[in-house]
């Protein structure tokens, strides 16, 4: 028996107030981008003794900022997300990556990655 997982944990904060689309003979959704940041020290080096690991800092902090689309479908998770999650709040979002595509208003096709939370 194999299994497969597709889970991803992002603790972030949310960019913009969530909107809710309604699609035609679907059910609504609610969608928002959430920003994480990763911070490093350039030019840090690492010395160990043994037990002992010294971190020796030698440079400044750099910081790179990814965003991601949070798209919620499940009813009750939709509609306290639309509610209550504002630009700006720090919140944990658990789910799974979804990649489609899409047409543009200029009827290009495009890549989309999506977090279903």
């Amino acid at each position: 028996l194999v299994s497969a997982m597709n889970r991803v944990q992002l603790l972030g904060r949310v960019g913009q107030d969530p909107i809710m689309r309604q699609v035609e003979g679907k059910n609504p959704v609610t969608i928002f981008s959430l920003a994480t940041n990763e911070m490093w020290r350039t030019g840090d080096s690492e010395v160990g003794q043994g037990a002992l690991l010294l971190l020796c800092t030698l440079g400044d902090v750099s910081q790179k900022t990814t965003w991601h689309r949070i798209s919620v479908f499940r009813p009750g998770l939709r509609d306290v997300t639309y509610q209550y999650v504002r630009k700006g709040s720090r919140i944990f979002v658990e789910g799974k990556i979804d990649y489609g595509e899409y047409t543009d208003k200029n009827n290009v096709r495009r890549q989309a990655t999506t977090i279903i939370a």
